[in-house]
């Protein structure tokens, strides 16, 4: 599985407004005082641990489902053409 599903691309987003983030804090520091610049050192460093978390889960269960449809791929043709089916039919009486 490639690094470009769905969640990589998310824990790219989020990377970046992380850095984005950090970008501004600097550009504001001097104007919000120490108190102001610790509490979002802090916030940004929980949103880090958060992401890496995020990242590492999502990495986790694309590799689960990755070896689920490799040892299942009959399994796995039936239940995604079910779902199709229940979302054609979900569409279809609209």
């Amino acid at each position: 599985m490639g690094d470009r599903n769905g969640g990589g691309q998310i824990a790219e987003e989020l990377r970046a407004l992380v850095s984005d983030a950090e970008t501004l804090l600097r550009s504001t520091a001097n104007a919000g005082g120490a108190e102001v610049e610790q509490r979002a050192q802090a916030t940004l460093q929980e949103l880090r641990a958060r992401l890496n978390a995020l990242e590492e889960t999502v990495r986790s269960r694309a590799r689960d489902v990755d070896t689920y449809v490799h040892d299942n791929p009959w399994q796995a043709v039936a239940v995604v053409g079910g779902i199709a089916l229940l979302l054609g039919l979900a569409m279809g009486r609209r």
